[in-house]
């Protein structure tokens, strides 16, 4: 599977569980790690573990790959690496102290939604 392809599906999950401000940066050509960042955030823990079920969820039911899940115990940040598409779902307090956006401004951003 294509990582544009695994981008949308990423997308597709978070928006049903009513992510909020998604944003989907191209890191391709800034790192060899992965080919797109997610971002997406949650309005409680159990809302952000919810925002990652969805997106294991799916990718295991479509049979595309196992996910690595990291911080789903810590309550404001939950990653799942996916490999060419990597997703951060954060409280937006965390979101704003971190500011992944920023740290990336360089990376094109290819969409937005959620943004409810």
């Amino acid at each position: 599977m294509q990582a544009e392809e695994l981008k949308t599906i990423v997308v597709n999950a978070l928006e049903d569980v009513k992510a909020k401000d998604i944003s989907v940066l191209d890191v391709t050509d800034r790192t060899s790690v992965t080919d797109f960042m997610i971002l997406a955030s949650g309005t409680s823990s159990r809302h952000l573990r919810s925002l990652a079920e969805s997106v294991v969820k799916e990718v295991k039911d479509r049979g595309i790959r196992d996910a690595s899940v990291e911080g789903g115990n810590s309550g404001d940040w939950i990653l799942v690496d996916l490999g060419d598409v990597v997703v951060h779902v954060m409280m937006p307090a965390t979101r704003e102290f971190y500011d992944l956006e920023r740290l990336w401004r360089d990376a094109p951003s290819v969409g937005a939604a959620g943004s409810e």
